[in-house]
């Protein structure tokens, strides 16, 4: 499966730099966030239903992914957790490899699991947690087919 459509590139400039970097060089091996690899999700818009591809922390465990919906501690989640709530089937680039994933957010003890991994892999989401009241959403992203 290939998301297509109109290709809505992200108004945050530091995304849309990151994306054009990955697509020039056809991995994401040739960006990060603070030194740490990162996975690029494309994914149908919520409200445009338009293309949107974010990069994002690589969590990654026995072939399967988890994305944290910080937004650096923001009181709000960022765009693409709703995008993900909408449309739960993402394409998703890990270096060269790109997949179909299917998606679904965390709870209980499996989002705990999963928020430690994440930790783990990127050490500031315990920090962005303390910064706002809502419990940042974990989602996990598993192969599809």
């Amino acid at each position: 499966m290939t998301i297509e459509g109109d290709y809505h590139p992200s108004p945050t400039d530091w995304v849309r730099k990151q994306v054009e970097t990955i697509e020039a060089t056809g991995t994401t091996e040739s960006v990060d966030i603070k030194g740490r690899p990162v996975i690029l999700m494309t994914m149908r818009g919520a409200k445009t239903g338009g293309v949107r591809k974010v990069p994002v922390m690589r969590v990654e465990h026995g072939g399967e992914y988890a994305v944290v919906a910080s937004k650096g501690g923001a009181p709000h989640h960022p765009q693409w957790y709703y995008n993900l709530l909408a449309s739960p089937r993402v394409q998703m680039q890990d270096g060269r490899v790109s997949r179909e994933y299917s998606v679904r957010e965390l709870t209980d003890a499996e989002r705990d699991l999963w928020w430690e991994r994440a930790v783990e892999a990127f050490p500031d989401y315990a920090d962005y947690q303390t910064r706002t009241t809502r419990q940042i959403p974990v989602l996990l992203l598993e192969p599809v087919g």
